[in-house]
């Protein structure tokens, strides 16, 4: 099901979340899994959905963070009212996977069987990491690394040296 409500883009104080929308309580408790699933798919001003999550602010209140790239997307700035649209994020992975790292799984049973030993929230981190590249060289490239790198650690993810291997392939390509 999906649920509809109005408010403004607002800016936090602080520096760990900049932008963000409050959420009314009985939309986000209509939508906070018992499994604590808190995944979303949301529409700003009729904007093509964007996969994300139900944030607390730590006041029984909940938000939806707008980063940078939605903010240039749907062009919205502090005090615009906003008519925001979510529904529950129903997909695997709470973002899209990439089709280069879906092509490697295809050939590569132990890279998914890897990758699926981690958290949730870092298969998004990793599955965001691989597609956000815009070329489809650099996300093979960025899939390859990642899913050697995951066999070679068992699994386990850490990201400084996985930041490492992929400064240390660059050229491998």
């Amino acid at each position: 099901m999906t649920k509809q409500f109005t408010d403004k883009l607002q800016s936090f104080e602080d520096n760990l979340w900049y932008f963000y929308i409050p959420v009314p309580i009985d939309i986000a408790n209509y939508f906070l899994g018992e499994d604590g699933n808190r995944r979303v798919v949301a529409t700003y001003n009729g904007s093509k959905e964007i996969q994300c999550a139900l944030f607390p602010n730590g006041n029984d209140q909940w938000f939806l963070n707008l980063g940078k790239d939605v903010r240039k997307m749907t062009g919205l700035k502090v005090g615009d009212e906003v008519v925001v649209t979510i529904k529950k994020d129903e997909s695997e992975y709470g973002l899209p996977l990439p089709e280069e790292l879906a092509e490697l799984w295809a050939i590569d049973d132990e890279g998914k069987r890897v990758f699926h030993l981690l958290t949730k929230g870092k298969q998004r981190s990793l599955l965001h990491i691989v597609g956000k590249p815009k070329t489809t060289e650099t996300r093979v490239k960025k899939a390859i690394i990642m899913n050697d790198y995951l066999k070679s650690t068992g699994g386990k993810l850490d990201y400084t040296e996985l930041q490492e291997a992929f400064k240390n392939r660059k050229d491998e390509f």
